[in-house]
């Protein structure tokens, strides 16, 4: 026993020592015109983990020029998601993998196991959203408690009228909700099943509505990096899925999307926008992440193809029809970045260089050398339309020695306009707002210098 599990280690580290560099920076795989280098001809996946370690000794996130940061609130278990109600409560999805995922065995899901572990993702799942109130307004919740707990690997939320949705693993669920309401006390009901089941590789499932309350958007992540377990085991995922709220009836919206998290509506355009982690074991370089607006019956190429047409010569069968129709994303995020979060900045209270785009939270790669993500970014958008390279918001999640401090996750606007930041290795959900210290001083000094002149 002992021999086998020092050879698995070996396994891991020989990874780690053997697999590739990356030859291009990740600004190189950022924007609308992202460089896609060919794959190198290798056949040990690229694998570089940052040990999850957490923050220690007052440490925390760097903040842009012009932002602060402080904690919102702390000591929470593996927080994933926020949303906020319009009374400003926060609700957080404390949650992971559900228990009966991932249990398809072999060496390579062993190897996946220990690497997430390490990474810090391998923690049981609380199944819980939590209520966190800020009732003084000094940017930091005094009242907690659990809002729900009778859920299944939770992550996403919306409040439709009176109607609370969650979005589980395996299931659309509502429940009732008074404003002000503290905790939800009713049994949920059952909208909608989503596929999931023993393996479900990417369990998390956001969902948001559109402005007219009438429809609901879901995202389900496929349930393998290439279909490599069939395409029969990735009916109905890959996608963004719509459902009518009063009907129930469900259709995909949009398909070929390895694995779509964040979720927001554009103003200017009105288009839904999606971000998507794309796939893995084609070196550092590729594939980019991205965010792009979302056609109603949009294919994105998954897995047959990335970024448009580029052919992934792993697949086999091909579909070349599929892959003709393919549609280019809109904006690259660079290889690996694990981007999660997403929200766009209306009506935040942030400087006047952070109110018109997305900002977009990038959990950070376990699958390139170097390291890429692991902060807190802004796109700028311009009629509707990305442009001009990310701005970071928040980073310094990575320590010198390669640890991961903290982990990025889902971002929200809160009540007051600063930005929610969920932190599932740090525990913490951070809060970043602007800096008005110098304006403090300027205007007390201005007040100072004009009392001097006055004739009392």
């Amino acid at each position: 026993m002992l021999s086998k599990l020092w050879w698995n280690v070996a396994i891991i580290f020989f990874l780690a020592g053997c697999s590739h560099t990356a030859d291009l920076p990740v600004s190189a795989g950022t924007g609308s015109n992202p460089v896609l280098p060919p794959p190198p001809h290798r056949l040990i996946p690229t694998v570089k983990i940052a040990p999850a370690k957490g923050w220690s000794n007052g440490l925390m996130p760097v903040a842009a020029n012009g932002l602060l940061v402080n904690v919102f609130a702390d000591n929470l278990d593996h927080p994933r998601w926020i949303y906020v109600l319009p009374n400003g409560d926060v609700l957080v999805a404390e949650s992971n993998a559900p228990a009966e995922s991932g249990n398809e065995g072999g060496i390579k899901m062993w190897i996946m196991k220990k690497m997430k572990k390490i990474a810090g993702a391998g923690v049981p799942s609380a199944h819980r959203i939590t209520l966190l109130r800020d009732t003084n307004g000094d940017g930091r919740a005094d009242v907690r408690g659990v809002f729900q707990d009778h859920l299944h690997s939770p992550f996403g939320m919306v409040l439709v009228g009176d109607d609370f949705y969650v979005a589980n693993t395996d299931a659309l669920v509502r429940f009732s909700y008074t404003p002000g309401q503290t905790r939800l006390d009713d049994e949920p009901v059952r909208i909608v099943d989503l596929p999931a089941g023993r393996i479900n590789r990417h369990w998390t499932r956001n969902v948001i509505t559109d402005p007219d309350g009438e429809k609901l958007y879901v995202t389900v992540g496929s349930n393998s990096n290439i279909a490599e377990n069939g395409m029969d085991q990735e009916v109905g995922r890959a996608a963004i899925w719509e459902i009518d709220i009063k009907s129930g009836k469900h259709r995909i919206f949009a398909s070929g999307l390895r694995n779509p998290n964040g979720l927001a509506w554009e103003p200017f355009s009105g288009a839904l926008w999606t971000v998507v982690n794309e796939r893995d074991e084609l070196g550092s370089d590729l594939v980019p992440d991205f965010m792009t607006s979302v056609q109603d019956g949009g294919f994105y190429g998954w897995p047959y193809s990335y970024f448009g047409q580029h052919v992934d010569e792993r697949v086999s069968p091909q579909d070349p029809d599929l892959v003709a129709e393919a549609i280019v994303p809109d904006y690259a995020l660079g290889p690996h970045t694990a981007c999660l979060g997403l929200t766009f900045a209306q009506g935040g209270s942030l400087p006047e260089m952070f109110q018109n785009g997305m900002f977009i939270g990038q959990h950070g790669s376990w699958n390139r050398k170097p390291p890429s993500g692991y902060k807190v970014i802004f796109v700028p958008f311009e009629q509707g339309r990305p442009t001009g390279q990310p701005i970071d918001v928040l980073t310094g999640f990575l320590s010198e020695d390669g640890d991961a401090l903290g982990r990025p996750v889902g971002v929200a606007i809160d009540g007051q306009g600063g930005l929610l930041v969920a932190d599932d290795v740090g525990n913490i959900i951070w809060r970043v707002t602007a800096d008005r210290r110098e304006e403090h001083l300027k205007s007390r000094d201005m007040s100072s210098s004009t009392a001097r002149i006055l004739p009392w």
